[in-house]
């Protein structure tokens, strides 16, 4: 069974994954960027094998979303994904069901901060372009599906959608639904960790030991994985578009405070396009 990490880009899933990796793989300090890819993403273009024709066609794709599923549980263990896959159903297929979930972390964070760190990772222009990305309810990663153009991107159409839609969409999962906001991950971490640790040592049946619960915290502050990543590289990291070169993957971070970097056209747009979800999650 899957325990999916939900979340919209840059919303804290891999500091949650590096997290997780520290706490069930026992890693710590130098070794939890290059073990990270114990927990893989879904959907990648393996998970499709011998199921589809053609791989870029996400009608097909959405076909066998369960089948892939139900393959990747065939050993009926359970196991952590990472996913910014929107929880949707296209025609009549569903991204997933209860039998084949077992639960979700599902990782939000202030799309007023999402959006700074939309325009660094993903090269937008201006703040206008990453509003642009942040709203688009077609919004997609990977390669963007059209029927008459081959297959040239190695990436998976994954589906996003809004921040807005993203959001609600998880929320609705009903099977151990664990909410969890980035502010709370910086502001408390001891206490936000914590609360993973237990949803996760409930859910596989473990006694975790509180010395490793500490380790696996210290292990993974931010400047922590900023320095490891500074020292040995993250595979995760992406190109800048005009340069070639690789941008920090871990930026900003707890530094990243939309105060102090937005204006108040685009300030007061989110707020506007996104008041009622920001006001549930406590953003307004």
């Amino acid at each position: 069974m899957i325990i999916w990490l939900a979340s919209y880009p840059k919303s804290g899933n891999t500091w949650v994954r590096s997290f997780l990796t520290s706490l069930l793989y026992d890693k710590k300090n130098d070794e939890v960027l290059s073990a990270i890819s114990n927990i893989s993403q879904y959907p990648l273009r393996s998970h499709f094998n011998n199921l589809v024709k053609n791989i870029d066609d996400i009608k097909e794709i959405s076909l066998n979303w369960s089948k892939s599923q139900s393959l990747i549980n065939s050993d009926k263990k359970i196991k952590f994904f990472k996913t910014h896959h929107a929880l949707i159903k296209i025609g009549g297929s569903n991204f997933t069901n209860y039998d084949n979930s077992l639960g979700v972390i599902h990782i939000v964070r202030d799309p007023r901060n999402v959006i700074s760190s939309i325009l660094y990772h993903y090269s937008k222009k201006n703040y206008f372009e990453a509003k642009d990305f942040l709203f688009d309810e077609k919004r997609a990663l990977g390669k963007k599906f059209k029927p008459d153009s081959p297959s040239v991107n190695k990436d998976m159409f994954t589906l996003i959608t809004s921040w807005k839609t993203h959001y609600n969409s998880w929320k609705n999962f009903k099977n151990n639904y664990l909410l969890i906001k980035y502010e709370n991950l910086v502001s408390n971490p001891n206490e936000e960790f914590r609360k993973i640790s237990d949803y996760v040592s409930n859910l596989l049946n473990l006694k975790i030991d509180d010395n490793k619960i500490n380790l696996s915290i210290k292990s993974n502050e931010f400047e922590n994985l900023k320095r490891i990543e500074k020292k040995y590289g993250f595979n995760e990291a992406v190109k800048n578009k005009e340069t070639g070169e690789t941008k920090k993957f871990f930026n900003l971070g707890p530094n990243n405070k939309w105060e102090n970097l937005l204006d108040l056209e685009i300030k007061e747009d989110i707020e506007r396009k996104f008041k009622k979800e920001m006001e549930e999650l406590k953003y307004l």
